[in-house]
């Protein structure tokens, strides 16, 4: 099992849980009112223990898991990103705990935008969700200053709970890309039939292009006349490939002898040409452009 990555921040360390950290855990939940709204009290030693033993031994995906938080050299708080037990469905969910000591410093606040910068940003995620207890009004002013959105409220633990989602920003990402194709009419042919075949729909259509939109992000063929050479050649500088998620490896399967226009590309080696722990395809077209078809991991 692999550890979740170190983490930092402009004042604090997020490495991750191990079993050493027990008794820095006990000496954080000493304090009866750290274990306020949760349904155990961690006041007592033996909990708390038990709390690092079931931590450090939970299975979580790549790049999630259990952290404590550092400043200074000591431990001050903890803090997590996992799948949600009380949320099925839900891609991850985030927890967090800072000493009273050290409360009102800006701590969590700090911890949990460095935990969704690691989620929404590195790991990808769709989203991130939160449960706070109703009563919890500093914790709620930590999701509310981290951009969380409010959903609801349900019934979770005995006691009422917001339930919150952090959502990825679109700055910086992907807003569109542009394919300057020979020939519309067979361009409009293959990465029509593909994209549509991966949910992608026709976005917008002028005399000499078209696009398919996905999201917030968009892919355009265009056959433009101010273009310098009669085709393209992926091995020269500039675009290699256009690289997209599949959800499933039977999707990649599928996918994979091509047709539409397109023809596989290192069949002799599908589906792990990138890597034995990559799963995927990789077509070209008749015009030289190169697709690779990846398996969103199980």
């Amino acid at each position: 099992m692999t550890p979740p990555p170190e983490l930092a921040t402009g004042r604090l360390r997020l490495r991750p849980l191990v079993p050493a950290d027990s008794e820095a855990v006990v000496a954080l939940f000493a304090d009866p009112g750290m274990s306020r709204y949760f349904a155990t009290d961690f006041s007592d030693p033996a909990r708390a223990r038990g709390l690092v033993a079931e931590r450090v031994a939970a299975r979580s995906p790549s790049g999630q898991g259990h952290w404590v938080l550092e400043h200074d050299g000591a431990v001050i708080g903890l803090a997590s990103l996992r799948p949600s037990s009380a949320l099925p469905g839900a891609t991850a969910e985030i927890g967090y705990s800072v000493a009273t000591a050290h409360a009102g410093h800006g701590f969590a606040t700090e911890a949990v935008t460095a935990l969704l910068d690691h989620a929404l940003g590195y790991l990808g995620l769709p989203a991130v969700f939160a449960l706070v207890h109703e009563d919890n009004a500093a914790s709620l002013a930590v999701t509310n200053r981290a951009g969380f959105l409010d959903v609801g409220s349900r019934q979770h633990f005995g006691a009422p709970h917001r339930v919150l989602v952090a959502l990825p920003a679109r700055h910086g990402r992907l807003h569109h890309v542009e394919l300057w194709v020979p020939d519309l009419a067979r361009a409009e042919q293959c990465w029509g039939w593909l994209l549509g075949r991966l949910g992608w729909r026709e976005f917008q259509r002028w005399s000499a292009g078209v696009s398919w939109r996905l999201g917030g992000a968009y892919v355009v063929a265009e056959q433009s006349p101010a273009s310098t050479a009669p085709g393209h050649e992926r091995t020269r500088p500039g675009l290699n490939h256009l690289a997209l998620h599949v959800g499933s490896r039977a999707e990649v399967d599928a996918l994979a002898g091509g047709g539409h226009g397109w023809r596989p590309l290192f069949a002799d080696r599908f589906p792990h040409a990138g890597g034995t722990a990559h799963y995927a395809a990789y077509l070209e077209n008749a015009d030289g452009f190169e697709v690779e078809l990846v398996a969103d991991t199980p």
